[in-house]
């Protein structure tokens, strides 16, 4: 997949204070990647910066290979924006409103009634596309906003905090919305709600005070952080309990093995390994051995809540 965003080496100081403090980061077409942090970490100001708000005290960003400082016409007319507090004409109605947004995107006069028409099909506007938009509620406004980041079909979406305030159904509303746009372009979503991320993101970049603590899928942040992790293992028999524990404790590697739980004739096992070795073939090996059922053997993730918790200390 050809990369649609590069930051190289970017800063922002603001008087004495450094907002963002040498970020460096690329997204492909076809990849929802999660700005992750707390309030004031750097991610607002970083996300002005790659849409072309202000310029970067140093370093640079390129959008499809376009400068964003040199050519800044041509790179903003490939990102599509939707802030953290969307700016909508609340007298306007959608459709209204969506063809204005198509005429300063430059979308062309004939082929601007159906731009807008795919966008209100798309954020699922059909049915309030006629009402004034100060009138709808905070999920369709927001399904405005990004009706009106798309028109002009960027190939970066740069979407900040878009679930904030919503209920429940608004939000898993927008979490679907925004998973299908990814297809055709590169996706960058900020977010402090940590499952958000989980769910939608291909990868992750953490920044705490303008700096990025880690970046990577979350199965290798958990990696980098843990000397070992947690494994649960599941056999058939209760009467075989004792014998699993023992056929465990001659594993070299595997510590802190405990009984957990019984369910049945389902008996669950708890060990932990280190992180850089794969114990699932030897234990069923040693297991089946003995005659000894094994009915599942996982993994015990790290939430993300822990690992940024941990990357924070």
């Amino acid at each position: 997949m050809a990369q649609i965003l590069q930051v190289e080496d970017v800063s922002k100081k603001f008087a004495s204070r450094l907002a963002v403090n040498q970020l460096t980061l690329s997204i492909s077409s076809g990849e929802i990647v999660g700005f992750l942090g707390p309030n004031g970490a750097g991610k607002t100001t970083a996300m002005r910066m790659i849409c072309g708000f202000f310029p970067p005290s140093s370093g640079r960003i390129l959008i499809d290979g376009v400068d964003i400082q040199q050519e800044p016409t041509t790179a903003k007319k490939m990102i599509g924006y939707l802030p953290e507090t969307v700016s909508l004409y609340g007298d306007m109605r959608v459709v209204e409103y969506l063809n204005f947004v198509a005429a300063v995107k430059g979308v062309g006069f004939l082929s601007r009634a159906k731009a807008v028409k795919e966008k209100i099909e798309q954020c699922g506007l059909g049915d309030v596309s006629k009402r004034l938009i100060g009138r709808l509620s905070k999920g369709f406004k927001q399904r405005v906003g990004l009706a009106q980041a798309l028109l002009g079909d960027p190939k970066l979406l740069v979407l900040d905090e878009p679930t904030s305030g919503l209920d429940p159904k608004q939000i898993s509303d927008i979490r679907a919305l925004i998973h299908g746009l990814k297809k055709d372009r590169a996706v960058l979503f900020s977010t402090h709600i940590l499952p958000e991320v989980s769910m939608l993101c291909s990868r992750v970049v953490m920044l705490d005070q303008g700096r990025v603590l880690a970046s990577g899928t979350v199965e290798e942040l958990e990696a980098h952080l843990s000397e070992d992790f947690q494994i649960q293992v599941t056999i058939l028999g209760r009467s075989k309990t004792t014998e699993a524990v023992h056929v465990l404790q001659g594993i070299e590697g595997l510590k802190d093995i405990h009984f957990v739980v019984a369910e049945s004739e389902q008996v669950v096992l708890t060990c932990r390994a280190p992180a850089q070795l794969e114990f699932r073939n030897v234990i069923t090996e040693r297991l089946s051995k003995q005659g000894i059922s094994v009915i599942e053997i996982k993994r015990e993730q790290l939430t993300l809540e822990e690992i940024f918790l941990r990357l924070l200390k």
